[in-house]
């Protein structure tokens, strides 16, 4: 098995505990002000997606230190990055109808209701916390499994569908750890 290879599962597994989609979004700081500038998702049957995000005319905020962190420049979005009705409209078209998992809903629910806003469109799936999916011996595995799951995979950190990647195969280590039904 290659080390990026998606964790298999047979279908016993995936009708046992159905699994969700996992997204990310990359932002241009935190706080007031702040605007996604990469979305990325990640889907059970290995299916990603990932884009930039053209800042809208507004969305004027940028906090260096942010960009430290998420290696994406301005100027790369301003170069490109898609229009945000375009990715708003790809989003509700693959993900129409689901519940769709995060792990800083806080910030990703005020992301992501800034972009519809912002082309006037309405979102067409759910966005829900992924801890709402973990039960108590999975939190309490969480960390030290994301790591390992990073260790593994050597994804670009910080990169948006990289990082729903990463969530998604935490999700499923720490639930075969926890859950003898997934260990076999």
């Amino acid at each position: 098995m290659r080390l990026d290879a998606p964790v298999p599962l047979s279908g016993d597994e995936r009708r046992e505990l159905p699994l969700p989609v996992i997204i990310d979004i990359e932002a241009s700081g935190f706080g007031k002000g702040s605007y996604p500038i990469e979305i990325g998702f990640y889907m059970p049957d290995g299916q990603s997606f990932c884009a930039l995000i053209r800042p809208e005319a507004n969305w004027t905020h940028w906090d260096s230190s942010a960009e430290k962190v998420h290696g994406i420049p301005r100027a790369l979005l301003d170069a490109k990055g898609k229009p945000a009705v375009e990715i708003c409209l790809e989003l509700n078209r693959r993900l129409r109808g689901q519940r769709v998992y995060c792990d800083a809903w806080a910030y990703d629910f005020v992301w992501l209701s800034r972009m519809y806003d912002a082309v006037d469109l309405v979102q067409t799936f759910v966005l829900k916390d992924l801890r709402d999916l973990l039960k108590e011996c999975e939190q309490s595995l969480w960390h030290a499994t994301r790591t390992a799951v990073e260790a593994r995979l050597q994804l670009p950190r910080h990169r948006a569908s990289g990082d729903a990647r990463t969530l998604f195969e935490t999700l499923i280590e720490v639930r075969k750890s926890c859950r003898p039904e997934w260990a076999s």
